[in-house]
Parts: C-alpha cells; structure tokens; sequence
C-alpha cells in the first residue's frame, strides 16, 4: 500500500511540491486504528528531510513549549532530530481520528511521573480520541513511534553500526543479569557479540518502556530477556511444516513490584540499518501464545507513506533472538 499526496523523489516533483505545500498541508492519510495484538510502527529517515520549508511546517505542528524546547537546541542536527521526534508523533496520532481531521497541534500529550509521554485524556474530551497508547524512539539515523489501541506499548530503535566502547562483556556485567552475561559470553566472534549485545539492549529498553518506568526505575539488571525454541507451524494454508522459532519472554524478575511477565515482544530490522524491539502487553482475553501482528510504514509526514511491511525494509529477526511476530501486509 503506498499514499503519497506529493512525491518529493525528482526535481520537478519537488518543485511541486514547493509550490503546492501549502495548500495540501492540512492533508494526512487517515488509518484505521490497530487491532488487538497488533502494533503499527511509522519511523521517519532524518537524512530524508531536506526541505526546510516541510522542517518549518513541522515546528507549526507542535505545541507552544515543545516548540520552545526544540528551539533552545543549539547543534542543528540534533534540533532536527527532536523537532522530526515530535512531528512524528503528532502527525502519527492524528491520522487514527477519524470521525474528522484534526489539527495535530490540538492534541494535548503529557508526561508520567517516569518522564514517558502519552495522551491527555482527560484533557483532551473534546477531541474524542480514540484508547491510543504510544512510544517514541530515535536514534541518529532513524526515529520511529509504535501505536496501539489499549495495550501500554514501548519501542526502541538502534543503529546496528553503534559502537560499544567498553568492553562488551564488562559493560554488560554493569547492566545485565548474570545469565544475559552468560549467554553472551558464549559467543566466541566479536562482531556476532556486539549485534547480540545491542538486540538485547534494544528488548529491554522497550520492556521498560512498556512499563513505563524507565532504566531509572526498573534497572536492566533486575529482569533477564528469555529465548525459549518453540515450534511454529508455517502460514501457508494447508501447510503442515513447522520451522524452528524463539519466543522472547521476560524471567528471574528479582523487583516483581515494577517488572511484568504478561508482555509480548517483537524484535526486527528497519531499514536494512537499524534493530527495532517492541514490546506490549498481553491480551488476556486471548487463551494462549499469539504471535504480534506488526504493519510497518516507512514516512516522511505529508510528503509520503509507505507501508514496507512483509519486505526487505522490515524483517523478523532470525536465529539467536527470533521474535514471535507475524508481519501483516496491506
């Protein structure tokens, strides 16, 4: 599935769309909300926002102190990154009502006491917003928001690149629990380490966040990330092979009061450059394991959406750290 309302990808269509931004700037697709057990994740490229005049639109998107707070930022791509981070989630938010278009500027966002933010409900009676839950996640190089409908989410992007300046396996005894550490230990090549070492960063950042607790509240070290082989049957209709697959679950919770083990997590590579984790909560109104189900969209707000899941641009993570997810395409 592919909307674009303008095409910025030629010189002549981004001459268009110069001249005919303003005009199509009140326009975003709109989406039907998210299922249950399903999560829909839009991340946005940086270096793929060269317009300063789109850049422009996006700070009128945000609100009069988050405006405030991108302006304060004196280094210039890092003022990019978070004004990108906070049209991302306006933008994202706003295509799920649908009963009218409304401004994303309207929407009233908040922070918990933990410092993740999410919608104003209760100051947002007027807009009928629908039972949304988010989270935002950036990295230098590729910022993403995950969205569900009830469920607590949290997501965590890294750049497969990201470099561990300290010694792998001291630096995870600082952070990790002691069969992490194990686990870890037993892989003898440096480079397969280090990639092992960001994907399990990258699932305990987004448990936390599902939490919505924070690294500071539910250190890394009080929960152990699980890999238990399952078998799982193939989705191919009539199909009756099965193909090795890991479920990531959460163990040896040590703080039970701030941990949780009704979650389910997915764990994937966006754009051929970036591990992404995502984690929500369980269903319980659904007997047994179901696997999340993941539609993925490759964005820039206003310019082009494009839906990437089921290819290249979003993959299952394989081996070691398989999720349990099945990619939906629409």
């Amino acid at each position: 599935m592919l909307f674009s309302y303008l095409r910025a990808n030629t010189t002549t269509n981004m001459d268009f769309f110069q001249r005919s931004f303003a005009a199509a700037a009140s326009l975003i697709v709109p989406m039907q909300l998210p299922s249950k057990m399903e999560t829909h994740i839009w991340y946005i490229v940086p270096d793929e926002v060269k317009s300063k005049h789109l850049q422009k639109h996006y700070l009128n998107l945000l609100s009069p102190n988050e405006k405030e707070s991108v302006m304060k930022i004196q280094e210039e791509e890092l003022q990019k990154r978070a004004l990108l981070a906070r049209a991302l989630v306006r933008s994202t938010i706003s295509r799920y009502v649908t009963q009218f278009q409304i401004d994303p500027q309207a929407l009233k966002l908040k922070k918990n006491m933990f410092g993740k933010p999410e919608l104003d409900f209760q100051n947002s009676r007027e807009l009928c917003l629908p039972p949304l839950q988010f989270n935002i996640s950036h990295s230098s190089s590729l910022i993403a928001c995950g969205v569900t409908v009830h469920s607590p989410i949290g997501i965590d992007v890294e750049a497969k690149t990201r470099k561990i300046k300290n010694n792998i396996i001291a630096f995870a005894k600082r952070f990790f629990s002691p069969n992490e550490i194990e686990v870890l230990s037993a892989i003898s090549d440096p480079e397969s380490q280090r990639q092992e070492f960001i994907k399990l960063w990258t699932l305990k950042e987004a448990y936390v966040k599902a939490l919505g607790r924070g690294f500071s509240a539910t250190p890394f070290n009080t929960f152990t990330i699980q890999f238990n082989k399952t078998a799982r049957s193939s989705c191919l209709p009539g199909c009756k092979t099965y193909e090795e697959a890991y479920e990531i679950s959460v163990e040896s919770c040590d703080d039970l009061e701030n941990c949780s083990r009704n979650v389910t997590f997915a764990l994937m590579e966006l754009s051929g450059s970036h591990y992404a984790a995502v984690c929500v909560e369980k269903d319980t109104s659904f007997r047994g394991s179901l696997p999340m189900k993941l539609n993925v969209w490759r964005t820039i707000p206003y310019v082009e959406d494009e839906c990437v899941s089921g290819t290249e641009a979003a993959l299952p993570i394989n081996g070691f750290a398989q999720a349990n997810v099945n990619f939906s395409k629409t």
